[in-house]
């Protein structure tokens, strides 16, 4: 990964020829497999609606945690290959970000629609579906995690009030970032699944 764009595709220059598996990658990988495993367990048992089911005061429900980590994780990867080309924040004409603060843009954008739907289970939905996406997009972290030269390579940030201005990100990072946003929508999960019907993850 170099601080340019690449084509979208696994096989970067941020890659070597020969996948290697070192001790820190090979940490790195483990800690975030516990944290999305932590994550899954919390909806052992459960049915679609169920999954579905909002059980606090937010509008947070099981499935769409889930579906909202695995875009998480996803989007982070697509960056880790193509730089920040992969995660943009475009708005539409004539809305500003203090609009989208306020509740009061006309229009969203594309990107912010998407991540409010990641958070719900919507029809068509399933919890067999959700998971089986989400070990899809596991399967390919590993893979360029796994391929990458240097976890030291960086990206800019792509443009957005989040992000500090010059900003850069590099693959360790994302992935120490990856582990600890895991880790605590795991913890929401818990207390979404107690709520729900009783029953802990452990």
């Amino acid at each position: 990964m170099t601080a340019t764009n690449s084509p979208s595709s696994e096989a970067s220059p941020a890659t070597a020829a020969s996948p290697v598996l070192d001790d820190e990658r090979t940490d790195l990988l483990a800690a975030l497999a516990d944290a999305r495993a932590a994550l899954t367990r919390t909806v052992r048992g459960l049915d679609d609606a169920q999954a579905a089911v909002r059980p606090t005061a937010s509008e947070l429900c099981l499935g769409g945690l889930i579906k909202h980590v695995a875009s998480m994780e996803e989007s982070w990867m697509r960056f880790v290959v193509d730089g920040p080309s992969a995660m943009r924040y475009d708005l539409p004409e004539g809305v500003t970000w203090g609009d989208l603060a306020a509740g009061t843009a006309r229009e969203l954008p594309r990107w912010a629609v998407e991540h409010r739907a990641a958070f719900s289970m919507r029809p068509g939905d399933t919890l067999a579906g959700v998971l089986r996406h989400y070990e899809d997009i596991a399967s390919r972290t590993d893979r360029i995690v796994a391929a990458l030269a240097d976890l030291s390579a960086t990206h800019p940030l792509p443009e957005a009030p989040w992000n500090e201005p010059g900003a850069v990100r590099s693959v360790r990072r994302v992935l120490a970032h990856l582990v600890a946003e895991t880790a605590q929508h795991a913890g929401h999960a818990d207390i979404l699944r107690e709520t729900l019907d009783g029953q802990k993850s452990s």
